[in-house]
């Protein structure tokens, strides 16, 4: 499996890494994939092996403030300006490669998936469809009170960073994910304030007006999942406005659903999905009109 390392040039001048294996084939198909809070494109590159569809091109970043990538650790102007980089990202990708926005698609977890909803919602990009995992759109924090407490200290004293409390055996049950994520130098320990907050808005807001959202989805929700509030997740898929939807509740998976120890059973779920979406006509929805209409 050949990987490749690149970067691109952000519209504020800031260089992002990517890694790329290219397609088997001379497809011009591509699976972007974005990984989860404090980790980068080497902890969910390996799906590209495991999801077996080899006339895909597969793509993963480091997002601003992680792994290669510049900036201050867990750390982004915004939320605004991460969910654009998602954008910018996947505009490189169609202008270098010459890869059709209708021959994408992506897969998120996490704190990924809550940039690529905005991002879905926010954007209306022309892609043929995405699967999220266990998207943050409310991070417990198991304190009282915790996120106005928080926004108050913000305001106070301005940005400042908080460390994450999650261990890794909280996060999945396969003992080598376990062992590389306490060893991996370039894990992100903490998130700023800031990015913590800009979370939970972005959060709020996409699960709110999720009818706005016309791309097929594909939903993981993990049921042991102990970093994130399911409700939110469940409320996000019933008010999707895409007429192709799935739900799949994995029972027992921790929060790294795509890391855990019987992924495989997600897995195949995700391959049968990516691959009836490109066996059907590409369909976009108009909503260009769907203030009157509903």
């Amino acid at each position: 499996m050949q990987i490749q390392e690149h970067h691109f040039q952000t519209s504020d001048n800031v260089s992002i890494f990517y890694r790329h294996i290219p397609a088997k084939t001379e497809s011009k198909k591509a699976i972007v994939l974005f990984h989860r809070g404090h980790e980068h494109s080497a902890r969910i590159l390996f799906l590209a092996e495991e999801i077996g569809l080899d006339d895909f091109h597969y793509f993963a970043w480091d997002a601003r403030g992680h792994g290669l990538t510049e900036g201050e650790r867990g750390d982004s102007p915004s939320i605004g300006r991460s969910v654009a980089d998602v954008d910018e990202f996947i505009r490189h990708i169609q202008t270098e490669y010459q890869i059709e926005s209708q021959h994408i698609a992506v897969i998120a977890q996490s704190v990924g998936a809550v940039l690529v909803s905005t991002w879905l919602h926010d954007y209306a990009p022309n892609i043929r469809c995405a699967v999220l995992a266990a998207p943050a759109f409310s991070v417990k924090l198991y304190v009282p009170f915790a996120e106005q407490g928080l926004k108050l200290l913000y305001q106070w004293r301005g940005n400042f960073f908080v460390n994450s409390y999650v261990k890794a055996h909280y996060l999945t049950h396969n003992q080598e994910r376990i062992d590389s994520y306490n060893k991996d130098p370039l894990i992100a320990r903490a998130i700023s304030v800031r990015i913590l907050l800009g979370l939970y808005e972005a959060g709020r807001r996409v699960v709110e007006d999720a009818q706005a959202i016309t791309t097929p989805i594909q939903l993981f929700i993990s049921g042991s999942d102990w970093v994130v509030d399911k409700q939110p997740q469940y409320q996000f898929y019933n008010r999707l406005g895409s007429h192709i939807k799935e739900r799949h509740i994995m029972d027992g998976f921790y929060h790294d659903t795509l890391g855990e120890k019987e992924r495989y059973k997600a897995l195949v779920e995700i391959k049968r999905f990516i691959q009836q979406r490109f066996d059907e006509p590409f369909c976009r929805v108009d909503r260009t009109q769907a203030d009157q209409f509903g």
